[in-house]
Formats: structure tokens, sequence, C-alpha cells
């Protein structure tokens, strides 16, 4: 009985450091569409109209998210683009900001990046981009399609569960 649970306790141990390092994401598909919204720069008016822009195209974000392929997708993206532009100059007179603002809809440059077990890897990619003024600040993104746009509202209430023994092994592994 002590051999059984020996082995049971080193197969244990051994799937728990193979989970610690083979990191397992979610890869976004080659057929998507990506967002950016690049403010100006980090100062506290560039992230305020940054969130400001991202809250007054929404409706149309949500638009473009509600279709089935991604040539409708395509479609909505070219539809809205005039509308973003009427919505995004009109914030910006409202609010008196006197930066400029480029809507590019075509190939772009993404970093990698790793989000909530989501992994967007480096590349160009097809893909809308507001940039604004020197467009130097931390941007917000998302995937247009297929629609990982509402990642954070999703997973608001997410409970995230430990294993108590990974735990301690990753505390202990990773301190040198």
């Amino acid at each position: 009985m002590k051999k059984i649970l020996l082995i049971f306790a080193v197969l244990l141990c051994l799937m728990v450091i193979i989970n610690i390092k083979g990191e397992d994401y979610y890869v976004v598909p080659k057929d998507s569409i990506r967002f950016r919204i690049i403010p100006n720069s980090n100062n506290l008016e560039d992230i305020y109209m940054k969130e400001k822009v991202k809250e007054e195209i929404n409706s149309y974000i949500s638009d473009i998210t509600n279709v089935e392929t991604i040539d409708e997708s395509r479609t909505k993206i070219k539809e809205n683009i005039p509308l973003i532009t009427n919505q995004i100059q009109t914030l910006f007179d409202k609010n008196n900001y006197d930066k400029t603002f480029n809507i590019n809809y075509g190939y772009n440059y993404f970093p990698e990046k790793i989000y909530k077990g989501v992994k967007y890897e480096e590349g160009n990619y097809e893909s809308m981009v507001i940039e604004i003024g020197n467009k130097s600040g931390d941007n917000y993104w998302c995937v247009l399609f297929p629609p990982l746009c509402l990642i954070d509202a999703e997973e608001s209430d997410e409970v995230e569960y430990k294993f108590f023994i990974s735990e301690l092994i990753k505390k202990y592994i990773t301190k040198e």
C-alpha cells in the first residue's frame, strides 16, 4: 500500500511540474481581425481620451463583432469607419482635445501579447487601428473577429482555482 501511495505521489508531482513548465494558451486564429487604439501618450488627459474613444465607439464595435463570418466583419468595418471617424471628431471637439487621429484598416504590426490565457502572436495582421497624436501611449487592444473584445466584461466573475502543492512547488522552484 505504501508503494502505491509513493508512486501516486511521484506521479502527481511530475504532473504538477510538467503543468508549471508547459503553458497552454488559446491562440487567436490566423483568420482574425484585430483592433487597437493607441493614445498620444500616457499622460492622464491622453489616457482619458483613449478610454472615451473606446466608450464612444463601443456601439460600432458591437455592430462589427456581432457577425457570423470574417467577410461580414470586413464589410461592417468598412461601413463603420466614416461613422467612427465622425464620432471621434465630435468627441475631440466637445472636449477641446486638439490632437489629430488616423483610422487605418489594413495590415498592421502587432507585438506578441499573452493576456488571460490568450496568446496574440507577433506579426502583421488584418486590423483596424486608431492612432491618436504621437501614438506613443499604452494601447487598448482586442480582436474584432472572432469577437474577443468583450473578454474583460465576460470574465469579471471568474474564479481561479489553484492547486496547493502546485503553488508551493512554483514558489520554491522559481526562487533563485
